[in-house]
């Protein structure tokens, strides 16, 4: 099964008011009913507006739950503790949190286990999630470095990749520990994983990894 391409769109501009509207009523049918019971015709029921006004922004159901869960993940924000551990352990915690939601739960696992099998849904995913939340490690490895805590990256492909590196490590981290071991992240847990990151990240600087 493959994603749709978008159909260009004519006509009335899209509506943010009526988009927030579907995509919290998507959201609350996740709670509410679960990815595999979730149907278009319920969430516009739910948002009030036309079935056919759906499929005019989404592709379908895959599509229209990785845009909901990934206005979750938005309302993750680095906080400024003053140190590298610090800002580490408060925005796992904060995804943990996320993560714990029914809603992000059950629309997560789904979405990504439909991706295995459809490229394009693949890339949504990556784009709508993934890439929108390197922002944080950006953030944090900036503060990081205007603090002396991690030494400046100057060639642009290597602060990349690592940029990539550390996304990978904390997201699939907590992703694993929370969603398929289901297991919390208590204070145990993330001490020690922070440390073992920084750990890493120590050992980075000395030792560049080669391209």
């Amino acid at each position: 099964m493959h994603s749709r391409s978008p159909a260009s769109r004519t006509g009335r501009p899209r509506s943010a008011t009526a988009d927030a509207a579907i995509l919290a009523a998507t959201r609350e049918a996740l709670v509410e009913l679960g990815w595999s019971k979730l149907t278009l015709g319920d969430v516009a029921t739910r948002a009030g507006v036309a079935k056919t006004t759906l499929y005019r922004r989404w592709a379908g159901k895959n599509e229209l739950v990785v845009d909901a869960v990934a206005e979750l993940f938005d309302e993750l924000e680095l906080p400024d503790s003053g140190s590298l551990a610090a800002d580490i352990e408060g925005v796992v915690l904060q995804f943990a949190a996320i993560l714990a939601r029914p809603e992000a739960k059950s629309g997560l696992m789904a979405v990504v286990a439909e991706a295995t099998r459809d490229d394009a849904l693949r890339e949504r995913i990556r784009a709508s999630v993934v890439d929108r939340q390197k922002r944080l490690v950006l953030e944090g490895r900036s503060r990081a470095q205007a603090r002396g805590e991690l030494p400046p990256e100057p060639d642009p492909a290597t602060a990349s990749s690592t940029a990539d590196l550390i996304f990978d490590m904390v997201a699939g981290s907590v992703v694993h520990r929370t969603l398929v071991s289901g297991k919390p992240v208590d204070e145990a847990w993330l001490r020690g994983f922070t440390l073992v990151l920084l750990r890493g990240l120590a050992a980075e600087a000395t030792h560049p990894a080669a391209g």
